[in-house]
């Protein structure tokens, strides 16, 4: 039976098939494995194929559940790697709110749950010990929680995908896509249950499958819907989270905690096992199977917002030349800022050697009750309303409003591809 592979640690090759989404669907893998005692081993070589002969003889799942009971049935219209790889789940495939063919396994192997391994005890650093391995224009999730800001640097969310925690009173998952290149974090909480997410093993266009320890739930990565099993329909609420580099971390918010490279896990942090996927032609076609929408190219970035069922998105070749965006989704008005040499961490090998992409944060403009509209100047961003300036992390640093922060309006620094896979349709915003 094919060992589940960790195809997070993937080395997409400059110039492969995978990097440019033609293909026969051949990943490079270069996996930093665990032993039984959990200590790292070397680095190998693997690959894993869309192609791949999964074992069929597992043995099937439980059928003494009652939630299962038409278990079998609902299991022919899975993926044949889905099937091997969900064998011994006891998910209610007949409560569903997608196509279940659409699910394809990302991993290999006879039960896939948390072959990405996610943290559950995450220890976290100040922001002058994260400093001594982290460069100024490294990419992270800024996670704001009553005040608080935490960090979480790609270098680490790439092999974890998930962080299960509690920040202040609120418990969290903080999770990544690498291959959506979507940072969101949401609320554990469902009814009186406080969930622990993990990785599935599984993918749906490409993006993240996360899985409940409690029900077997499927949970969309990029949207926080229950997708499969009992929670299917739940919607999970999302907690304020953007993509920043450390720098403006350091410079913003010197007081934060960040997710440190001690997780128990032998990795090589600060590195990038998807190698040159950014500059591909499309996404791994084996896990995207839909047709492209070929309004934008596939793998550039967007700030993906949602709204009263309006859902926009703004390029970031646009956000590179305006600076700043303002506008109203649904009702709510939101401004989008630009700035900075964030890194691409989807790039070079080495994270701080990759090519700048910038950070684009979407905010709430309205303060204190009054619609505020921002103009760029400098490396800022001043309000016609009461000459405030403001930088790209939404703090007045000068002015009326000085120490005022604008609230982080729900958004994502998602690929092109997988903003207009989740939501067909999507307005695309354009110098008016």
């Amino acid at each position: 039976m094919l060992l589940a592979i960790a195809l997070i640690a993937a080395a997409c090759s400059s110039g492969s098939d995978i990097a440019t989404g033609d293909s026969e669907d051949v990943v490079s893998v270069a996996t930093n494995s665990e032993d039984a005692t959990g200590q790292g081993t070397d680095s190998e070589s693997r690959e894993f194929s869309g192609d791949t002969e999964f074992d069929e003889t597992a043995p099937p799942p439980p059928t003494t559940n009652p939630a299962v009971l038409d278990f079998q049935e609902a299991r022919e219209n899975l993926d044949r790697g889905v099937q091997t790889a969900s064998a011994f789940w006891t998910t209610d495939w007949t409560n569903a709110t997608i196509d279940i063919s659409e699910l394809r396994a990302g991993l290999g192997g006879s039960d896939t749950r948390d072959g990405i391994p996610p943290l559950d005890n995450p220890r976290y650093e100040t922001v002058d010990e994260a400093g001594e391995w982290l460069g100024d224009n490294e990419p992270g999730a800024l996670v704001q929680v009553d005040g608080v800001a935490w960090f979480y640097p790609l270098a680490i969310m790439t092999s974890h995908e998930i962080v299960n925690d509690v920040l202040g009173e609120t418990p969290v998952a903080v999770t990544y896509c690498p291959l959506c290149n979507t940072a969101i974090a949401y609320d554990r909480r469902v009814g009186d249950d406080t969930l622990r997410f993990g990785v599935s093993g599984l993918l749906r266009k490409s993006d993240l499958v996360m899985w409940d320890e409690l029900t077997t739930s499927l949970w969309q990565q990029i949207t926080g819907e229950g997708i499969v099993g009992q929670f299917a329909g739940v919607q999970l609420e999302p907690v304020s989270t953007s993509i920043v580099s450390f720098g403006q971390l350091r410079e913003s918010f010197p007081e934060a905690l960040s997710l440190s490279p001690d997780t128990g896990f032998a990795r090589r942090y600060g590195t990038n096992p998807y190698v040159s996927y950014s500059s591909g032609q499309g996404p791994i076609s084996s896990f995207f199977v839909d047709e492209l929408d070929d309004r934008l190219p596939a793998l550039s970035r967007v700030v993906g917002v949602s709204f009263d069922d309006v859902d926009r998105a703004y390029p970031f070749d646009l956000l590179t030349a305006e600076r700043v965006v303002n506008d109203t989704v649904g009702s709510t008005p939101i401004a989008v800022f630009w700035g900075g040499d964030t890194a691409d961490a989807l790039d070079a090998n080495v994270i701080a050697e990759s090519a700048p992409i910038g950070t684009a944060v979407a905010y709430d403009r309205v303060v204190n009750g009054t619609e505020l509209t921002f103009t760029a100047e400098g490396g800022n961003f001043v309000d016609d309303q009461t000459g405030s300036t403001w930088n790209v992390l939404g703090i007045a640093v000068d002015g009326d409003l000085t120490g005022t922060r604008l609230d982080v309006a729900t958004h994502k620094n998602e690929f092109w591809f997988a903003f207009a896979g989740f939501f067909p349709g999507a307005e695309i915003h354009e110098v008016s």
